[in-house]
């Protein structure tokens, strides 16, 4: 008992020694404390790789002053004896919004959308809010701050959720009494995300490129605002420039987009810490290759409910997959050497994070590495090793104690302080009551059984006669309380007993009968408790499946590499001057087409008979959306030519290995038609596998998409109220009159300013205007959608009024009707071989269009525009010989050799040439026909498709869901928690695809 109310006294004068000095004290008299706290006989983790047996930490007002084996004791120190306990350093968490309500916003999609600022002072852009400083809305979260003292942490970062540029995020110490102590740095990091703010419906942006240029533009104006050229001030751009010496933290949630923010830090200079998702592991190389150093969540995806096997067709076997392997996440990233810190972030409940900390362990992620994660390497990310993360002299006294090993699923958290203040788990000094005892309860014996754990014991009381005896029980700082319940569960006859642990040996105290009257009681132990062996074995972990390239179904064990290649007596379609050649072969080295010809031979090629089988180049698709992540549109301006599809490439599309099975190489990603001036495009090579920026073309040519008709002028986007110029067409022609306009006199503002020996205040990088100022310089072509014979016209008079040529218009489904004025005016045609009357705007479409056009001399394609369509582009080729008599090598040129001339990479690709690209497609029979199916399909020499390769591939996949399916299913079987089947709807881009 003395020791109990020890403990209490200590615990109260701890707290009131740690007022601010300069506070009026008006409950006590004014003392300051200057005692030692001292922790005894502890074996002591210092840092996760020093420790130090039967060691002492000495603390002092809430720091650190001396740890080791020869620490002396000065005289006026509080001694704690922890002779078999551990100490180790508190985790902390960077990631979190702990005491920082996030935002919510009340707006409803697309309806009423602001395009234009309302906010006086601050960024055009209402995403960007980088003048939020998180300690400014900081409120202490008690509640919150016991969850995570339970877990162990006590420092945690935290910020507003919010935006693009979200703010600066403030460190602070999990001290649950001394306010004025918890906030240890008010500025620590500053925050950016790929979200727009809650607390806006301004339109822009819509997409994550708009977001990604939204960022270059943002930096491009802090440059240009720090060198004293802004005429105005801009308080977001005036935090962004006083916080650049912050940690900057970028969250991603994403591999491809950590991949992305990489770039921009790149391109910038710009050095970010990396909040991940958890699935770095399936780009670990190119993870690894940004340098960077990460925020890492631990919240593993449950495993699927697959016992209806109708429903658990509706999974994909990427999400089974991913199930599977996610947990081997952080042991793939710390065998790679990628630096990270751990956080809470994600996880649906804070008591998840030990149970998924071992669950990692267990799939192979050393311990050591873990305590790093939670403690050195976050401490050296916000460059506070000196206070935090350690317990070495001057450092914050953080640190928790356990019964020992942190990372043993049977070790117990005792204490966890933070500043010097305790905050108790679990207490520390209960005794192990655990054993059998003989109850009595005045003149009634029981025989009494208490098991259990030694911090959750339980009890179980029988009488003399065997019968058992319902109770309830509990134990509290060595208090326990125990409720003997009548059999007779309608009355209320109850038995109270309560009594403070002094010895294990003899429990006593009183007992309260159900009339009110008093007795003693007591219980002495006749044995010992016998803990029951475990003899289960250890769980192992669930076999892991072989990540593949990408990590979704038809991916391959390893990154595919060019072969030599002889294919012999094949019938060659050559799209050069020998026209289509029998009997012939080809030979594939280096990448490249090494020869054509009959009998070839090479010693180290891998011949393949093709007798009776048709060669083509690859077909090449002028007009795809397949394969973009998160927006097709950027349709939050008019005028959006500052965005890149470049940047949003998504490698994992499966749509990619279909477009191989269809025998496409190549592909040009537009921006969609929401807007006037779309975005930039991207030209790429379907290298499966490979990452987003392998597949892009290299030196391509620049190119971007304009589009004209009912989408531009928002006549079908369904919203309430369309306010976004232009609404009429004519609108539209005033819009590109305007841009050419305005670009062409930035254009010269910059050369007026570089010839002048850049004097005077530089102009504003604009990347809008500066894309479209290239195209005036010839140096960027148009890709222009296009239905209408007006408004074909009026582009060319448009362009032509400033000098330049539109390069191609895509649908162009009026063409015919137009088409010796485009001859005239130079431009190309890439069209659809025979859609017409699915909108008002094609009712006069014909599938003579295409034959027309290129009977008229124009260089004329057939495109997809369409994901289904994009495999079966050999079939549309076909129907320009039925609908304009055209001869089938001049119609397999509308997929191959024109779609090269529109996109000006002719001289690389689009036809069977020696020293150009090896972009080859092997088909079973004639390619226009219905009944050729696509047998290679190959890129520089690499075979990306293979159809014996493919059926292997399918067997493959049915054989690894059978085996995951039966992991779920013993993971059901276990009571583990599961989660319901769902189809996930993928949403696949055309023109006018908006996000929501």
């Amino acid at each position: 008992m003395k020791k109990a109310l020890l403990m209490f006294f200590l615990t109260v004068f701890l707290t009131k020694m740690q007022a601010q000095s300069y506070f009026p004290v008006n409950e006590s008299v004014q003392n300051k404390n200057k005692n030692y706290t001292v922790f005894t006989n502890a074996t002591i983790y210092v840092t996760p790789t020093q420790k130090i047996e039967k060691g002492t930490l000495l603390i002092q007002d809430g720091k650190v002053t001396a740890v080791g084996n020869a620490v002396t004791i000065p005289k006026n120190s509080i001694v704690i004896n922890l002779e078999g306990k551990t100490i180790y350093p508190s985790f902390i968490d960077i990631y979190t919004n702990f005491g920082i309500e996030k935002p919510k916003g009340n707006f409803n999609g697309r309806n009423n959308p602001l395009y234009d600022t309302k906010r006086a002072g601050y960024y055009w852009n209402e995403s960007i809010r980088s003048e939020l400083n998180g300690y400014e809305t900081f409120k202490y979260d008690n509640v919150k701050a016991e969850e995570l003292l339970k877990a162990g942490f006590g420092v945690v970062g935290t910020h507003i959720p919010d935006g693009i540029a979200q703010g600066t995020g403030v460190l602070v110490a999990l001290n649950n009494t001394e306010n004025s102590k918890q906030i240890i740095a008010s500025k620590i990091t500053n925050h950016f995300a790929f979200t727009k703010s809650v607390l806006t419906n301004q339109a822009y942006p819509s997409s994550l490129m708009g977001m990604m240029a939204l960022l270059r533009q943002m930096y491009l104006d802090l440059d240009w605002y720090k060198k004293g050229n802004s005429e105005t001030k801009d308080l977001s751009l005036e935090a962004l420039a006083a916080n650049e010496k912050l940690v900057q933290i970028f969250a991603t949630e994403d591999k491809l987009n950590s991949l992305r923010a990489s770039k921009i830090a790149k391109e910038f200079g710009l050095n970010y810490v990396l909040k991940g998702s958890g699935n770095e592991f399936e780009r670990i190389e190119e993870i690894k290759n940004t340098n960077a150093k990460f925020i890492i969540p631990i919240s593993f995806p449950e495993a699927y409910d697959v016992s209806n096997p109708y429903l658990s067709n509706q999974v994909e076997l990427a999400d089974m997959r991913f199930w599977n392997q996610a947990p081997t996440n952080l042991k793939v990233l710390a065998d790679n050497g990628v630096t990270f810190a751990l956080t809470t972030d994600k996880l649906k409940k804070i008591e998840d994070f030990k149970p998924n900390l071992l669950k990692a362990i267990n799939y192979g992620f050393d311990k050591t590495k873990a305590l790093e994660a939670l403690t050195t390497i976050p401490a050296a990310i916000l460059g506070k090793s000196n206070e935090v993360g350690s317990l070495k002299a001057g450092s914050y006294a953080n640190f928790v104690i356990t019964s020992g090993e942190i990372f043993d699923e049977k070790t117990v958290l005792f204490e966890n302080w933070a500043q010097g203040t305790k905050y108790i788990v679990n207490d520390i000094n209960a005794k192990d009551i655990r054993g059998n005892y003989d109850l009595t309860i005045g003149n009634d014996t029981y025989k009494w059984k208490i098991d259990g754990t030694e911090t959750a014991p339980k009890s179980e009381i029988t009488t003399v006669a065997d019968a058992k005896v319902t109770n309830t029980f509990s134990v509290s700082k060595n208090w326990i309380s125990l409720v003997l319940k009548p059999a007779d569960t309608i009355k209320s006859n109850f038995t109270r007993l309560t009594g403070f642990v002094e010895k294990p040996e003899i429990l006593s105290g009183k007992a309260v009968l159900a009339n009110g009257n008093e007795l003693n009681w007591s219980a002495k132990r006749t044995s010992a408790f016998v803990a029951v062996k475990d003899t289960a074995k250890a769980e192992k972990p669930n076999v892991i499946m072989p990540t593949t390239y990408p990590n979704v179904a038809f991916g391959d064990a390893k990154k595919l590499t060019a072969q030599t290649l002889l294919f012999k007596n094949a019938t060659v379609w050559t799209n050069e001057k020998d026209g289509i050649l029998t009997e012939t072969d080809v030979l594939i080295k280096n990448g490249k087409i090494a020869a054509v010809g009959k009998n070839l031979s090479d010693a180290g090629a891998t011949v393949i008979d093709a007798k009776g089988k048709h060669i083509t180049s690859g077909i090449i698709d002028e007009h795809s959306h397949i394969a973009i992540s998160k927006g097709v549109n950027e349709m939050g301006h008019n005028s959006t030519a500052e965005v890149t599809i470049q940047d949003v490439v998504n490698s994992e599309d499966i749509n990619i290995y279909r477009d191989l099975a269809g025998g496409v190489t190549i592909s040009q990603l537009l921006h969609g038609s929401a807007n006037p001036i779309g975005g930039r495009s991207a030209i790429v090579k379907w290298k499966w596998g490979a990452a987003p920026e392998e597949l892009l073309y290299k030196n391509q040519p620049k190119f971007i998409k304009f589009a004209l008709g009912e989408n531009v002028k928002q006549a079908n986007w369904g919203i309430q109220n369309p306010t976004r110029f232009p609404q009429t067409r004519m609108g539209v022609e005033q819009v590109f009159t305007d841009y050419f306009q305005r670009a062409k006199e930035y254009d010269e503002s910059w050369k007026a300013f570089n010839a002048g020996s850049k004097k005077g205040k530089a102009p504003r990088v604009d990347l809008e205007l500066q894309t479209i100022a290239e195209i005036i310089n010839k140096e960027r072509f148009i890709t222009c959608h296009s239905y209408v014979e007006s408004e074909i016209l009026m582009l060319m008079n448009v362009t032509e009024k400033f000098n330049f040529r539109v390069n191609t218009f895509t649908h162009i489904l009026e063409g015919y009707k137009v088409a010796d004025k485009m001859k005239e005016h130079g431009v190309g045609a890439s069209t659809f071989s025979d859609w017409w009357a699915y909108k008002f705007e094609v009712n006069d479409a014909i599938p003579f269009n295409g034959p027309i056009m290129h009977n008229q001399g124009l260089v004329v394609a057939y495109n997809s525009d369409d994901a289904e369509m994009s495999r079966r582009l050999n079939q549309e080729a076909a129907k320009a010989v039925k609908y304009g008599n055209i001869s089938e090598e001049e119609a397999w040129k509308f997929v191959t050799l024109n779609p090269a001339k529109l996109l000006h990479i002719d001289d690389k690709v689009g036809s069977l040439k020696v020293g150009k690209d090896a972009d080859v497609v092997l088909w079973s029979d004639n390619p226009l026909s219905i009944y050729a199916k696509v047998e290679k399909t190959i890129i520089d020499g690499v075979v990306y498709f293979d159809l014996e390769k493919d059926a292997q591939k399918q067997l493959a996949n049915d054989k690894e869901r059978s085996i995951l399916i039966g992991q779920m299913l013993q993971e059901k079987n276990k009571g583990m928690s599961t989660q319901k089947p769902a189809r996930k709807e993928k949403k696949e881009y055309h023109c006018d695809t908006l996000e929501q």
